[in-house]
This record gives C-alpha cells, sequence and structure tokens, in this order.
C-alpha cells in the first residue's frame, strides 16, 4: 500500500517554498549551508531560516507569494551554529547523524505516482490518494465526484463528499510526507529545506538511485563528520545528489512530488 499527496496540499506547499529558498540560496553560494522551517495556514505563513547567508523579506515574500497565495510573513533569519558550520571547514563531510535506506520502486507506488499526476493535470489544488492493492481512494478538492467517478468507477472517491481544501482548511510543514517523498525508502529524515551537506538530502537521495540501479534495498549509516561513506568520499555523494536535483529542475521541483 501507498500514499500520495499532490503539490498543492498544503504540507507541499511548505515543502516547496521551502525548496524555493534552498534555490535561492544556490544561486548565492556555491555550498550554502542552509535549514528552512515552515510553517503555513489560515492566512499565516511562519519561516525559520538557519543559513551562513542573508535573506530578506523582499527576497522572500515573492516565493511565499508565488507559491501559497498571498500570506502574512513571519521571518526569522538566524546564523548557523558556529560549531556545526566548523563541521565543512577544510572538505565536504558528512553533515548530520542517520540512518538512511533505499528501496526499488513497487508498480504499485509507479502505478499510484502517475495516477495521482494525471489527476493533477485536470485538477490541479489540493488532493491525497491511497493505493492497496486493488483499493484506490481520490481525495481530490474542488473537483465533482461525479466527473472522478465516471475517469475512476472503481475508485472510493472522496469519502466525505466535496471538498475546496488548501491551507485554509489544513495547516502545512515541512517533511511532514514522508511516504509520499520517499515510498518505502522511508527512515528518519526529510529531504525539504536543506543544503546539500545534509545527509538527509544527499544519501536519501544516493540510496534511492542505488536501490533504483541496483534493484536491491539499499541501507546505509552515517555520523556527522563522516568523510567516506559506503566506500564513496561524501564529496562524491554529494554531487551524486547535486545532479539528480539538477536534473529534475531544483529543490522546489523536487518538492513538488519527491523522489518518485
Amino acid at each position: 500500500m501507498i500514499e500520495k499527496v499532490n503539490p498543492s496540499h498544503p504540507d507541499k506547499l511548505a515543502d516547496r517554498i521551502a525548496g524555493a529558498i534552498v534555490d535561492l540560496a544556490y544561486k548565492k553560494d556555491t555550498n550554502p549551508k542552509m535549514a528552512v522551517e515552515i510553517l503555513i495556514g489560515h492566512g499565516n505563513c511562519h519561516i525559520i531560516i538557519e543559513s551562513n547567508l542573508s535573506f530578506t523579506e523582499e527576497e522572500i515574500k515573492p516565493i511565499v507569494e508565488r507559491i501559497a497565495g498571498k500570506l502574512n510573513l513571519d521571518l526569522l533569519v538566524v546564523a548557523q551554529d558556529v560549531y556545526l558550520a566548523s563541521n565543512q571547514e577544510g572538505s565536504i563531510k558528512c553533515g548530520d547523524n542517520g540512518i538512511f535506506k533505499g528501496v526499488p520502486l513497487s508498480d504499485e507506488e509507479k502505478k499510484l505516482s502517475k495516477i495521482a499526476r494525471d489527476i493533477y493535470k485536470k485538477y490541479p489544488s489540493d488532493g491525497k490518494y491511497v493505493l492497496d492493492g486493488d483499493r484506490l481512494v481520490i481525495c481530490q478538492s474542488n473537483a465533482k465526484n461525479k466527473e472522478l467517478k465516471d475517469e475512476y468507477p472503481d475508485a472510493i472517491i472522496n469519502p466525505l463528499g466535496e471538498w475546496t481544501g488548501g491551507s485554509d482548511v489544513d495547516t502545512g510543514a515541512v517533511n511532514r510526507k514522508l511516504g509520499s517523498d520517499q515510498g518505502h525508502s522511508v527512515t528518519g529524515g526529510g529531504l525539504h529545506g536543506k543544503d546539500l551537506s545534509k545527509a538527509d538530502v544527499s544519501l536519501n537521495i544516493y540510496a534511492f538511485l542505488k536501490a533504483q540501479e541496483t534493484g536491491k534495498v539499499v541501507e546505509i549509516s552515517c555520523a556527522i563528520g563522516d568523510e567516506v561513506v559506503d566506500g564513496l568520499s561524501y564529496g562524491e555523494i554529494v554531487e551524486i545528489a547535486r545532479d539528480y536535483i539538477e536534473s529534475v529542475g531544483g529543490f522546489e521541483k523536487l518538492a513538488e512530488w519527491g523522489l518518485y
């Protein structure tokens, strides 16, 4: 069984804003240090940025409005902790402790991913979808139940009726949809709002890609400061993740659907 949410789900709006801010950081610096936390809902957007770079409300507000509409912006920008910053001095080292897992995508995951994207092309608003064997559940806002039922006659459509969705109905926070982003490759850390030195970004992507390539489950552990992980220099792993993110169009684009 698998769950997928679309890019207009409130949690994905938060992920996308975080991704766009990280994209902005990479325009300012080749290897920025970034951690972004976001909570949106009911007309408000709260953002905390920990970074070695500076950001202004004039830079961040247009990003928020483009992705989530006009919200009251509460922005706090603070310097990265000096001890954490020193971890990367001299060479690129692992930016966190953690365990990471890559799992080959199942046919079920691929099927639901396609269904979610097909529905979103027609209804680009808040939606969530579940596939459990032959049981497909579609919760899609701003859509007529009859239209969805005509296209997916065997699915359970909006069990509580038609709805509007969005951040006025539900709050959204960064990295709250791990299963939707990573499928069965989920462990402890989310992909969004962080720079490439963070293991949650680079090692999650590396493990996922290795699993798709080998067709086998990949399990990796790391400690903050590691210079070699899974037989590769951490710098090599960062570049593999960088290439992947560039191939999908950046951190904001990655945040739309996650890894599949």
